[in-house]
């Protein structure tokens, strides 16, 4: 007997109503040309603690916990003496989400998290990067419920990037809008 894949909302969102307002906006006549989120990149960069490796490793957990998953530990690629940073050292982490795991992430940012920013009055809208791919800058990763007030050692950045199948900005705008981002009116 096989086990049926369950849905979360945002998927089921996006096949049942995203993609034939998709359609009807930009006139697409096949379904293969109806933009797609295709995976979300969550990136911090660690260099503050890059010496100490006990504050290194609750940064990584708490981007664990954040995404579900297990961070990749970036390396430094070239020796910068200004930055006393040497070649292969730990300065970062980074999670690639697809699939099932991308659209419960996207629910939990947009549903849970955003709207816990304190004089939150919508995301950038202007963030693409002109090829469909958008970039949302966190400033702490306290808006999260997966992460303790009490627990933190030190409030931490990332950024969250979506990247999509869109051949333009305006076409992932529009893909992001349809699945819920809060975009400001600016």
């Amino acid at each position: 007997m096989a086990v049926q894949k369950e849905q979360n909302r945002l998927m089921a969102s996006y096949k049942n109503s995203v993609i034939p307002a998709l359609k009807e906006h930009f006139k697409y006549e096949n379904i293969n040309e109806v933009p797609k989120l295709v995976k979300i990149v969550i990136n911090t960069g660690l260099g503050d603690v890059k010496d100490n490796s006990k504050s290194f490793q609750l940064a990584v957990d708490e981007i664990k916990m954040i995404s579900g998953q297990k961070p990749l530990v970036t390396k430094a690629k070239k020796s910068v003496a200004n930055f006393k940073v040497r070649e292969g050292m730990a300065i970062g982490a980074k999670v690639t989400l697809r699939n099932r795991r991308m659209y419960e992430f996207m629910d939990k940012l947009i549903s849970i998290a955003l709207p816990r920013v304190r004089d939150f009055h919508g995301v950038n809208p202007n963030a693409f990067d002109g090829r469909g791919n958008y970039t949302l800058g966190i400033k702490e990763q306290l808006i999260f419920p997966e992460i303790q007030y009490d627990q933190v050692e030190k409030t931490r950045g990332f950024d969250v990037t979506f990247v999509t199948t869109a051949k333009t900005d305006e076409e992932a705008r529009e893909l992001l809008r349809l699945l819920g981002m809060p975009f400001s009116a600016k």
